[in-house]
């Protein structure tokens, strides 16, 4: 037998599987089947995450995955590639186009971003069932000096630690919603907060509104957020709880903060987002930074928590913090408020 018979034979034989090695001319092959079988799955991820079809509880927690996802599909382009498949490189490309586009932007922000205007520093923290170090939370307030504190999970005997630990003599104002396990949830303010009732129906855990005006501004609608977790038959609460969150007014600047359970490539964050909203984090290119899970061998892997800010507010700065004693991080954002509002 000749050596041109052999190629032809084990060409031949391999072309159902993946890689195939040609003995004699020793070059890889990949086969198109293989092609597709690795550009399938990314397509399909593309097609839900663009179009918002993620339904029900599990598909809504693998969306917070996209931006792996996305790095992950320059893999099957270059399978796609490798195999000399046209139309499979086409789909692969268009995936990695239509992931990236809706990522990448992310990690970039505005650059025209920052300007003037009256400052106020919102900070955000999920507090783990009271179980947050007081310390640590007292600490960073007073690196931060944030003018509002929005808390989630905030118990009963945590606002006496708090209370212990001086946050009266910081943020004296507060309108507090406080409960045991993750129900619990509170604003603490420089400036003096008037609570806001009846501004939206609240599905999920306690979320208190308030009013607050920092000096040289107009009043600032501010609202502490914690939605259900989508899990199980929490998903239709979840998705519910976050359509029911007060869009902006047009003479209102309204700010929501704290723990949506939610990422930037769900749906109904994108729906919310789309009512007149900007997420402060993707606005100065910090929005992949990872919030949960906090505290563990692991490093946090997916970006759950935020400060939404009305698009009239500008974002100078944001920071994401670690606190002992909570698997959330806290979201810090400085934003300057519009002296008039249009």
């Amino acid at each position: 037998m000749d050596q041109s018979s052999v190629d032809v034979d084990a060409s031949s034989q391999g072309e159902a599987g993946g890689v195939v090695v040609v003995p004699g001319r020793r070059r890889w092959r990949v086969s198109r089947t293989f092609a597709w079988v690795a550009v399938a799955p990314f397509a399909l991820w593309a097609v839900t995450r663009v179009a918002g079809l993620e339904r029900g509880s599990l598909p809504a927690q693998f969306m917070t995955g996209t931006p792996y996802v996305a790095a992950g599909s320059l893999v099957p382009l270059l399978i796609g590639v490798l195999a000399r498949s046209r139309t499979a490189t086409a789909v692969a490309l268009v995936t990695a186009v239509a992931l990236g586009s809706s990522v990448v932007p992310r990690a970039v922000g505005s650059p025209a971003e920052a300007g003037a205007g009256t400052p106020l520093r919102v900070l955000t923290a999920n507090m783990l069932f009271g179980g947050a170090d007081v310390t640590a939370v007292m600490d960073l307030v007073r690196r931060l000096r944030p003018d509002v504190l929005s808390t989630q999970e905030l118990t009963p005997e945590m606002v006496q630690e708090l209370d212990a630990a001086g946050i009266a003599e910081l943020l004296p104002h507060r309108v507090l919603q406080a409960d045991a396990g993750a129900t619990g949830s509170g604003l603490y303010s420089r400036y003096p907060l008037t609570p806001r009732t009846g501004l939206f129906r609240v599905i999920g855990h306690n979320m208190p509104a308030a009013v607050v005006a920092p000096p040289g501004a107009g009043p600032v609608e501010i609202v502490a957020v914690h939605t259900y977790a989508p899990i199980g038959e929490l998903v239709d609460g979840w998705e519910a709880g976050i359509e029911a969150l007060p869009p902006p007014a047009p003479g209102t600047v309204r700010i929501l903060a704290g723990d949506f359970n939610a990422s930037l490539d769900h749906a109904v964050m994108r729906r919310l987002l789309e009512r007149g909203y900007a997420d402060a984090a993707d606005r100065v290119g910090r929005g992949l930074v990872a919030t949960w899970p906090s505290g563990r061998r692991i490093p946090p892997i997916i970006t759950i928590d935020h400060v939404l800010v009305d698009r009239r507010v500008l974002v100078n700065e944001v920071g994401i913090h670690t606190l002992p004693g909570t698997d959330h991080r806290a979201v810090f954002a400085d934003l300057r408020l519009p002296a008039r509002l249009p």
